[in-house]
C-alpha cells in the first residue's frame, strides 16, 4: 500500500520501483483529501509522501524503499 500524490516525484520513484519489480500495489492518493492524508498521518506517524507498507509493516517513504533495496531486503519482504 503505498499513501500518494499526483506530482511527488517521490512518489513517483517509489512507485517506479515496485514497477520495475512487477509488484501490485494500493495506491491511495491523498491530493486534495484532508481526511485521509489525516488517516496516513496518524497511521504512519509522518505527513510526508509517499508513505509506504508492505503487509502490515511500515516502509516509511521512498528513500526508506530504496535503501531496502539497496541492502537486499525488499525482495523478501515481497516475497
Amino acid at each position: 500500500m503505498i499513501y500518494t500524490t499526483r506530482w511527488c516525484p517521490f512518489c513517483i520513484r517509489a512507485k517506479a520501483l515496485l514497477d520495475q519489480k512487477g509488484i501490485e500495489y494500493q495506491e491511495i492518493p491523498v491530493d486534495g483529501d484532508p481526511a485521509t492524508r489525516q488517516q496516513m498521518a496518524e497511521r504512519a506517524g509522518q505527513t510526508s509522501v509517499p508513505q509506504i507498507w508492505i503487509g502490515e509493516q511500515h516502509i516509511g517513504g521512498c528513500d526508506q524503499l530504496y535503501g531496502l533495496e539497496r541492502s537486499g531486503g525488499l525482495d523478501p519482504l515481497l516475497a
